[in-house]
């Protein structure tokens, strides 16, 4: 299996060449399913804890080839659960504790891999989320305002209204913009690389072209197993970090659903056009439609954009060609140009992959000390930062199990995630999630009153 070309595979200084396979059985403390930034974050926080610690990390294809290598390049303390869901869950403090932690660490994300000398283009410009009609910038209004009940202080996210925003970016229509300092771009091949890279040089065994057929918990003096076609690993801890993977091992497909983000990027922009539309400080950007796009000013000067679209595929299923849809990718350009009508350059890339989705929107993070299976994931798209919020909590977990800390106490670690319906109910769920999302856009552009399928869309997701 080898990456997608992508912007920023394609990008890369060096071509990838695939570290050798398992062909042999390895003994170890820790095993890591996943190569991705969950697996290489939790190598690397495990051995700067305790370097004797023997880690091994197994990949299906290349380090990064999920996902991590493929994402919209948000460092974001973004979560995919609402605020009203959290505290409705766990209350008021265990939001602002969250929030915290989160903003905290976009920052020690870039502040880690300058340490490790990754230069993953990490520049933390902040987050734009755009008004583009007279209803959407009334919703983003609201959300302000009621982020000040859940203790969001206006450093953590303001409100621009159409002139101030316009100082940051500029997106036809514009009615203004929320604002957010706790985000940054980055080039996200390059940092996973460089991850795998940084923990290999830390002692990990790292084996790529590696397919786990099954994972085994500790028995009757058994310590935990991983089986692969080309060797077995045995060790104390086995963490699964296999994100919109997940489904394809067994008695995993109810997990988590696979759903597709598609991306596209243009030729390098000229000046002129940046001069036009600003983004100059790095910031991401989106607007404030029910079916999500994203987009970022490249440290080249491209725009790459992403958004969702794609179908759920019966049964969870994952495959390569699913990494591919012209209707969305259509879309995705059309869109593209809709925000910036300047715009006059080619597409020059086209690509996707698939994402996890937890039935109720909240990652986890799971060890069991007494079978040895350790698990983290379901990030929704919002990865980038929360994969290694979630791998230091692993760490943590493993190496220092009765002590609390500020990330073992998420209201996310140690929680099982709510499993996903069986079929075809589950296929029809999370398609007609993509429905109800298409279709509120549609209303609210046509006739820009609030839509019943929005609505509906809400009581589904949660």
């Amino acid at each position: 299996m080898q990456p997608p070309h992508s912007l920023w595979w394609s990008t890369l200084e060096a071509p990838i060449t695939p570290r050798p396979p398992l062909r042999r059985h390895l003994d170890v403390d820790v095993a890591v399913v996943g190569g991705g930034f969950t697996g290489l974050w939790t190598a690397r926080e495990l051995l700067r804890r305790d370097p004797t610690l023997r880690v091994a990390v197994l990949e299906q294809s290349v380090c990064g080839f999920g996902a991590s290598g493929r994402n919209g390049g948000w460092a974001s303390a973004l979560y995919p659960q609402s605020e009203r869901a959290l505290v409705d869950a766990y209350g008021l403090d265990a939001l602002v504790h969250l929030r915290r932690v989160l903003n905290h660490a976009v920052g020690d994300l870039g502040a880690a891999a300058h340490e490790d000398g990754i230069d993953a283009h990490f520049v933390q410009g902040g987050n734009l989320i755009f008004a583009r009609s007279d209803l959407q910038a009334q919703r983003l209004r609201d959300y302000v305002e009621q982020s000040r009940d859940w203790g969001v202080t206006p450093a953590d996210l303001a409100w621009l209204d159409a002139d101030a925003a316009a100082e940051r970016g500029i997106v036809t229509e514009s009615r203004g913009a929320t604002y957010s300092p706790h985000c940054a771009r980055l080039h996200p091949a390059r940092l996973v690389r460089g991850l795998s890279d940084v923990v290999e040089a830390l002692g990990t065994h790292v084996f790529e072209n590696t397919r786990v057929t099954r994972v085994r918990p500790r028995r009757s003096g058994h310590p935990a197993e991983v089986v692969t076609v080309g060797g077995t690993v045995h060790a104390r801890y086995v963490v699964r970090a296999t994100e919109g993977y997940t489904p394809t091992l067994p008695g995993q497909r109810r997990v988590v659903v696979p759903i597709y983000s598609l991306m596209i990027a243009t030729e390098p922009l000229p000046a002129a056009f940046w001069d036009e539309v600003g983004f100059a400080r790095g910031e991401t950007f989106a607007d404030d439609r029910h079916l999500i796009v994203y987009g970022q000013r490249t440290a080249d000067d491209r725009i790459a954009f992403g958004g969702r679209g794609s179908p759920y595929h019966f049964g969870s299923t994952v495959e390569e060609r699913f990494d591919e849809d012209a209707k969305v990718f259509a879309l995705l350009e059309n869109t593209l140009h809709e925000l910036f009508p300047a715009l006059d350059a080619a597409v020059a890339f086209r690509w996707g992959g698939p994402l996890a989705m937890p039935r109720d929107l909240s990652p986890s993070v799971l060890v069991d000390h007494e079978t040895g299976l350790a698990s983290a994931g379901g990030y929704t798209g919002d990865g980038v930062v929360l994969s290694r919020v979630a791998a230091t909590a692993l760490a943590d977990l493993i190496t220092a199990p009765d002590v609390a800390t500020d990330v073992t106490r998420l209201p996310f670690v140690q929680r099982p995630p709510r499993h996903w319906e069986v079929e075809p109910l589950r296929w029809l769920g999370v398609n007609a999630g993509l429905t109800l999302a298409t279709w509120a856009d549609h209303h609210e552009r046509r006739y820009g009153t609030e839509s019943r399928a929005g609505a509906a869309l809400d009581r589904l997701l949660h």
